[in-house]
């Protein structure tokens, strides 16, 4: 402290003296000349003094006589009258000088004041400059701390990294152990099932003849063709209720049993299980009885009653209607227009197309951009006037239908976004991210309001209407999460047995159809809560982590597309009603068919028309019609 006060003074000292040079350089000149002045009337009272002795002198010597001095002695008047009029001038400057010295004083003095009051400011400065270097180190001693604290957090967090990098490879070598086992005994129920087939095979040659008898060729190389490699597609997972050969509704075996004469001896359980082992569907076995001539015309109406319960209902889109390659690579989502025959894709080339079926074109009807990685879901409004698509890019986007144009960017999730849905149309919209957190945006200030933590990775959400009262999410924790937004409050959890890829809801709101990764579908009572179905078959494997199934609109079929290229169509009672196998094969320039790589990722019924459309991994995209 000493040596900080001893470069103040001599500061001070300096500064001083620095003022005091540049002020008196501004008045010596002045101070020169008034001791000049003041020389020259000294210099003058002198000389006055001197001609006043000789004036003396002079009037002594008139006065004693001389007639010659009277010119000298005028001369000598003139000359004293000369200098009492410069000695008059000098006085008269000397006054200015004074007063001229008198202000100056006075501004010295105001100088003064304003030195000290800039002592006394500068001092002030000091202590703050003090106390600040004080904080500066106290700060600097923080900065200190918390870079050390946030070494030790990073060292955390990587061990926290290994540590979970660890239990996700335990994970998946449990989830391959489990899949193996699953194999194997998937196996062991294939030779089961092959074992029931031959029985049943053999019990329906023997009593069965008349619907083999009157079947027509092609129906026979069919069953020549199951016979050989006999088909297990159990349409029911292995999970407490009813199995296929006990079926809980009405089946066309028992419907139709009940209203022709003859076989009465064959119960319900040996018709279903010979039909399944020899793979005739609901349809067929119709077929093969009216063929037999056991159906007359006039149980016609019971068999239209038979298709009010569900087995017989409206035709499946087995048609290929169009095909074309939608994007320049993968095809990750599709989605029909509500209110027109058109079609949205999203690949991975970055783009959304829109796909006029109405017109059978195989050109896009537009292309809309913005996007700067690959589409992961694309979305119409309820009015068909919006499109809404999320991206790798962590973001999602709205663009207008009617002019193709990109209208809203909505960034701020840390992971890539999987999903998205209107919630409040058009004002609001929900996604879903890998950052494990739903994010609420309101389109009219393009901010994000509201964020609820899942906790987990979200590939799908649903919302139960156009208000979006309650959002449903699908996550990679196996869990299904309701979030009611009037009251900001969680429900229950409906926990799967494997990580969920996507989610949809039936028209009516009551039922969702859930995907899960351990190749099954899962319809849920949403006035329960309930898992009241799956779906399975021994060749469907979900291709992917977001692959997308969908209701049809009357909420009576499932749709859902297989690693294996084919789509499998199901009825909700649980029967498997349609396999459509347009992605496994394709042409070459030789018309030679190829097997391409061939998973569908998603698939979408249309809204008005009974068509679906569906993409996969080989760019293509597949519309199937009933006619």
């Amino acid at each position: 402290m000493s040596t900080e006060e001893h470069v103040w003074r001599a500061h001070v000292v300096r500064r001083l003296r620095e003022r005091n040079r540049k002020e008196c350089d501004n008045f010596k000149e002045i101070i020169e000349q008034n001791n000049r002045l003041i020389d020259h009337v000294a210099q003058l009272k002198a000389d006055n003094l001197k001609l006043s002795v000789e004036n003396e002198q002079l009037r002594s010597a008139v006065s004693t006589g001389g007639t010659g001095s009277n010119v000298a002695i005028a001369t000598l008047e003139k000359k004293l009258l000369a200098q009492q009029e410069e000695l008059t001038e000098l006085h008269k400057r000397k006054g200015e000088n004074s007063q001229l010295i008198v202000d100056l004083n006075l501004k010295v003095e105001q100088q003064r004041t304003i030195i000290a009051e800039k002592e006394h400011s500068l001092a002030d400065q000091q202590t703050n400059n003090n106390r600040l270097r004080a904080e500066v180190q106290l700060l600097h001693s923080s900065l200190e701390e918390l870079k050390k604290l946030n070494n030790t957090m990073l060292d955390e967090h990587t061990a926290l990294q290994l540590a979970f990098s660890s239990l996700e490879d335990k994970l998946r070598g449990v989830q391959d152990e489990n899949r193996c086992l699953l194999d194997r005994l998937m196996r062991y129920k294939s030779k089961d099932a092959d074992k029931l087939n031959e029985e049943n095979e053999s019990i329906i040659r023997k009593r069965l003849p008349s619907i083999f008898r009157k079947r027509s060729a092609k129906l026979k190389r069919d069953l020549e063709d199951a016979v050989r490699e006999p088909s297990s597609s159990s349409n029911i997972s292995p999970t407490p209720g009813p199995t296929p050969m006990q079926r809980t509704s009405t089946s066309p075996a028992q419907f139709v049993g009940g209203i022709i004469g003859g076989d009465d001896d064959f119960d319900e359980a040996t018709i279903n299980g010979a039909m399944e082992a020899i793979g005739l569907d609901d349809n067929e076995y119709i077929s093969a009885r009216f063929t037999a001539g056991e159906v007359t015309e006039n149980t016609r109406a019971s068999i239209d009653a038979l298709k009010s319960t569900g087995y017989l209902g409206q035709a499946n889109p087995t048609k290929i209607l169009m095909k074309f390659e939608a994007h320049e690579n993968e095809s990750h989502a599709v989605r029909w227009s509500p209110v027109e025959r058109m079609v949205a894709t999203g690949g991975a080339d970055r783009k959304v197309k829109l796909w006029d079926i109405g017109k059978n074109s195989t050109e896009p009807r537009a292309v809309l951009s913005g996007s700067s990685a690959g589409i992961n879901s694309v979305d119409f409004d309820s009015t068909g006037a919006y499109i809404l698509g999320t991206s790798n890019d962590y973001g999602a986007r709205v663009w207008t239908v009617m002019d193709n144009r990109l209208r809203h960017t909505l960034t701020g999730h840390s992971g890539k976004v999987m999903a998205a849905k209107y919630v409040h149309e058009p004002i609001k919209v929900v996604t879903g991210s890998h950052d494990r957190t739903l994010k609420i945006w309101d389109l009219r200030s393009i901010a994000c309001i509201e964020t609820k933590f899942a906790g987990s990775s979200c590939n799908d959400l649903v919302t139960t209407d156009s208000l979006g009262s309650t959002i449903i999410s699908g996550h990679y924790d196996k869990k299904i999460r309701f979030w009611d937004i009037r009251t900001e409050k969680q429900a229950d959890d409906v926990l799967m047995p494997a990580k969920i890829t996507s989610l949809d809801l039936s028209k009516d709101c009551n039922y969702l159809i859930c995907s899960v990764r351990d190749d099954t579908i899962k319809l849920l009572d949403l006035r329960k809560n309930q898992v009241i179905s799956t779906f399975t078959n021994e060749h469907f494997k979900i291709s992917c982590d977001f692959a997308r199934a969908s209701f049809n609109p009357s909420g009576l079929k499932i749709a859902c597309g297989s690693a294996d290229g084919a789509i499998y169509i199901w009825n909700v009672n649980g029967f498997l009603e349609a396999t459509l196998k347009g992605h496994r094969w394709e042409e070459d320039n030789n018309k030679n068919r190829i097997k391409p790589n061939t998973a569908v990722n998603a698939v979408s019924w249309s809204p008005n028309n009974n068509m679906l459309a569906s993409v996969g991994k080989h760019k293509r995209c597949i519309i199937y019609s009933d006619s």
